[in-house]
């Protein structure tokens, strides 16, 4: 079974830029879908981003900030979140269709 780990999480000022990394232990070749969700303290966690094959969808709160990439030669999925606001606040997930989910990245984001 393919495990997910995430990294690159952090605290950053508004307006600022992190990327986001989901190593997979073994080959992502074969998943169709991967995706980045995340959980704002206090809320349900939120869809944020998908990748599948050559589309790519996000939600609406960070339509044209974030930017859902993958390597499948590096087996890593990122996410590069850029002009980052407070309530971009969360620990965030990398989900794939198969491994499920990672153990997640805190990412706050002071103003």
């Amino acid at each position: 079974q393919v495990q997910l780990v995430e990294s690159g999480g952090g605290l950053v000022q508004a307006g600022g830029s992190l990327r986001l990394s989901c190593a997979a232990s073994g080959s992502i070749v074969s998943i169709d879908a991967m995706g980045w969700y995340r959980q704002p303290p206090g809320k349900q966690r939120e869809w944020v981003a998908h990748s599948n094959g050559s589309r790519t969808n996000y939600a609406d709160s960070v339509k044209g900030r974030f930017t859902i990439s993958r390597d499948n030669a590096k087996n890593t999925v990122y996410l590069q979140m850029n002009n980052l606001k407070p309530e971009d606040t969360a620990v965030y997930y990398c989900w794939g269709l198969g491994p499920g989910w990672g153990k997640g990245t805190l990412v706050t984001v002071s103003s």
